[in-house]
């Protein structure tokens, strides 16, 4: 359709209201296109949108990943028009996954067009590897905030490093638009909790108060005082008492970038469906598309063509460009002269920052990282990750992180001098400390890998339950995040089944571009964090021990760098011809290697493979993978203190599995060991049942 004004645009005021109606009727149009989607939530909050762009964020369309813009999360993803309607009419451009600006829209108005349908960059939900613009992946409700706060975290830990007299790198803000379903989940209680701890004063949530949820008004389940909450939690809190009130919002954003040393939540009254004569009896309030008589009585209420469709009238595109366009255009421009004055002054720092932004690392990021000696009393997994945390931490400078309250468990304090910890005061520490928050950490972890910090995340593997969400939408999103649980196995004995991890690692492996490594030593361990830091568009789990196991002697058997490749033959059958192999992770390795010596000096011939990666190894070449598991072997062992489920890929239809069928037990491991069958000799049994051995 050709564009055509629709009203006069004489004033501020008009044009402003234009641009408003622009966005909710974009959205109205696109969900009733799609015959899907939510077009209550975008047609009572533009304003809102429209104030936060056009008014306040310092963003350049023409450079959506420039380093020192304002984030803006849709944490209530489900009113993804909101973004789709921003970015296309400010014309923000598309950045590729290697960051070269490619000249052509974010969102094309047929993208719109094609809201929610296969290949558009308007999909249900903004994914942010997907479409340029989109800081985080959002819908799962309470995601977008927890994350915005890893994302708060960032800007402070980046200004504190790099920011110089006269050189403010890092200053940028974040706002967050949420709703009631946002703020029901637990998961934004525990980021808000330790946002306000923090005193993260960049942070600004943004409450869409319309008492609506799918079942109805917010009264039959959500009664709580919320900005009370707030304010018990220390943040600063303001009202803004009608969603319309431009001028309002504008006054309240201003007052949070005039606070300090507490984050800020703006509670914004609306009416869900704004303009809808039926208001929040429509079905825009729950999930549906209006129907076209509905459209016409909404644009007639807005002064709109009633039978116009996807219309951007004349001077709409304008007022963005001499808003955001023009503010974040000339902001950039003056942050790129300062960066490279900057460059001058502190090359050393600038030329961090510039690797940071493609996500590389520095040279001789792996210097130093330990060797283990063979040892038969070993050291537990834990341990090991410890020394290379603080190895890589050091040769890392924007590597950083920390534990869900764990940290003297998971061994993942940071100890070398000038490590420090993050806090209110100190902002440049690299200790990171979550507080017993599982799901917040791991989302916030996800906001500092999209602020191009390297972060980990840790607690107990039992624990990955309450942090899995957030590990998902880490692999949806293609991001680096690395998170550390120990306790893996059984090995946490006597507090029970509630904390001996069994289905975990199945429901891990499960997860789409997710790596997950449990090594079998402590070389092991080195190798698994060499893999994983040179990992850009992916995330890894590392599950280690919380006991001591064997460190192998590299001599006898291969080398522990095998990891690279996922699954490698660690020790073989004489001249490598084997009757039988022995397929093993973690703890349950050099358990496998017993069983190996003693099958050998039975005559009984074993090959032992260490398979601390399902994800690496299925990516091999069809000759590796069949040179470490030849097809004519038919008699394979799996042994694993975990689920069986998966392990049929690797042992077959003739194979036979040692796991876990059902939870565990409060008893000491080695009893644990005995009762489930993870001993030399049971593994011998069976070894001997399927080659029909006495």
């Amino acid at each position: 359709m050709s564009v055509t004004q629709v009203v006069p645009a004489v004033s501020k005021t008009d044009i402003d209201q234009l641009c408003i109606d622009t966005i909710r009727t974009l959205s109205i149009d696109a969900v009733q296109q799609a015959k899907s989607g939510h077009p209550g939530t975008p047609m009572a909050l533009a304003p809102l949108v429209y104030t936060i762009w056009n008014r306040m964020m310092r963003f350049d369309p023409k450079d959506p990943i420039w380093p020192n813009r304002d984030r803006f999360v849709l944490s209530n993803g489900h009113a993804s028009m909101l973004l789709w309607s921003v970015l296309h009419l400010t014309k923000t451009r598309a950045v590729n996954g290697e960051y070269e600006n490619l000249g052509q829209p974010s969102v094309a108005l047929d993208d719109i067009r094609r809201f929610r349908q296969l290949d558009s960059k308007a999909p249900g939900h903004p994914e942010y590897h997907w479409v340029s613009g989109v800081e985080t992946t959002t819908g799962p409700l309470g995601q977008g905030v927890a994350t915005s706060v890893g994302m708060a975290i960032a800007q402070k830990w980046l200004a504190h490093r790099y920011n110089r007299p006269g050189f403010q790198i890092f200053d940028y803000n974040i706002y967050s638009v949420c709703g009631d379903g946002c703020l029901m989940e637990g998961i934004s209680s525990e980021a808000a909790s330790l946002a306000a701890h923090l005193g993260l004063d960049n942070l600004c949530w943004i409450y869409d108060n319309n008492h609506i949820t799918i079942e109805g008004n917010t009264r039959i389940t959500f009664t709580e005082d919320v900005a009370a909450r707030f304010l018990a939690y220390g943040w600063n809190v303001s009202r803004v008492q009608d969603a319309n009130d431009v001028d309002g919002i504008e006054s309240a954003l201003q007052a949070f970038r005039e606070t300090k040393n507490k984050p800020t939540l703006i509670v914004l009254d609306s009416h869900i469906g704004y303009g809808s004569p039926h208001k929040q009896d429509t079905a825009a309030a729950h999930g549906e598309p209006l129907g076209d008589d509905e459209i016409r009585l909404v644009k007639r209420a807005y002064g709109w063509p009633e039978d116009a469709k996807f219309l951007v009238p004349e001077g709409v595109y304008e007022r963005f460009e001499d808003g955001v366009g023009a503010r974040g255009e000339k902001a950039r421009a003056k942050w790129t002269e300062l960066f490279s004055e900057y460059r001058a002054k502190y090359p050393e720092l600038a030329t961090e920052i510039d690797l940071m932004q493609r996500r590389e690392l520095p040279t001789g990021w792996d210097r130093n990282l330990p060797t283990f000696p063979a040892d038969a009393k070993g050291m537990a997994g834990r341990d090991a990750s410890g020394k290379v945390l603080n190895v890589l931490a050091q040769n890392i400078p924007w590597f950083l992180g920390g534990s869900g309250d764990l940290g003297p468990s998971n061994k993942t304090a940071l100890t070398f001098e000038g490590a420090g910890d993050f806090q209110a005061g100190s902002p440049g520490g690299k200790n990171l400390h979550f507080g017993i928050r599982e799901h917040a950490m791991a989302a916030i972890v996800n906001g500092l890998s999209l602020s191009k910090v390297r972060a980990f995340g840790a607690t107990f593997f039992i624990f990955s339950d309450y942090a899995r969400p957030a590990i998902r939408l880490s692999a949806l999103m293609e991001l680096p995040s690395v998170f550390v649980f120990t306790h893996e196995a059984m090995s946490d004995g006597e507090d029970g089944p509630t904390h001996q991890p069994v289905e975990h690692l199945a429901s891990l492996r499960a997860i789409p571009g997710l790596v997950t490594f449990r090594p079998a030593d402590a070389n092991e361990v080195v190798e698994a964090y060499r893999y994983i830091m040179q990992l850009r568009h992916q995330p890894a789990v590392l599950a280690l021990s919380r006991q001591p196991l064997p460190t192998l002697d590299r001599n006898k058997y291969a080398a522990a760098s095998g990891l690279a490749r996922g699954a490698y033959i660690l020790t073989d059958a004489p001249g490598g011809d084997p009757e039988v192999i022995l397929i093993a992770s973690g703890s349950e390795v050099s358990l496998a290697v017993d069983a190996h010596e003693k099958l050998n000096a039975e005559g009984i011939r074993s090959r032992v493979v260490s398979m601390p990666s399902w994800e690496i190894f299925d990516h091999q070449p069809n000759e590796y993978r069949e040179s470490v598991l030849p097809a004519k072997v038919t008699a394979r062992i799996s042994v694993e203190q975990a689920s069986t489920f998966g392990w049929e890929r690797y042992v077959g239809s003739s194979g036979r599995m040692i796991g876990m069928k059902t939870f565990g037990a409060s008893a000491p491991l080695k009893e644990l060991q005995r009762k489930f069958g993870f001993e030399p000799g049971r593994v011998v049994q069976v070894a001997k049942e399927l080659l029909g051995r006495p």
